[in-house]
């Protein structure tokens, strides 16, 4: 089983923007956590970041045909880009919706994700193992 898991912008900077939000792990280390979470649950994992929303749209649609499942943390573009919602819909590889935070305690425009009606399941507010529970949805749907 192949799963692709895509980062939105600024995810590259964690473990150094807000700690306090979204906790001291880099991204790169919470990426390592979860290939070996799907490792051990015998799924190969392809790993994405871009702050680019066009390079995400690109990248979703590359998976069609190739991929089982797909992870997203839309960051900031959870609000608003009606562009990647379609291109999730457009592809039609059944996907999970993760945030570090607790997007629905934060500020109000935060609450609003335009994504999660195209996911089975969006997860929110357990830090870095929002990846291996989205991961673990994910897989039940799957199997």
């Amino acid at each position: 089983m192949k799963i692709l898991v895509v980062n939105g912008p600024n995810l590259n900077l964690l473990g150094k923007r807000k700690p306090e939000i979204y906790g001291t792990e880099t991204l790169d280390e919470i990426m390592d956590a979860l290939s070996v979470f799907l490792a051990g649950k015998d799924c190969e994992a392809e790993f994405f970041q871009s702050n680019h929303e066009g390079a995400i749209i690109d990248r979703i649609h590359a998976a069609m045909g190739n991929t089982d499942g797909i992870i997203i943390n839309p960051g900031a573009y959870t609000h608003y880009s009606y562009a990647i919602r379609d291109a999730i819909e457009a592809v039609s590889i059944p996907t999970v919706e993760v945030h570090l935070s607790d997007i629905h305690g934060r500020e109000p425009f935060r609450a609003v994700s335009v994504i999660e009606p195209v996911c089975i399941a969006q997860i929110s507010a357990l830090g870095a193992k929002s990846y291996e529970v989205g991961a673990e949805i994910l897989l039940s749907k799957l199997q």
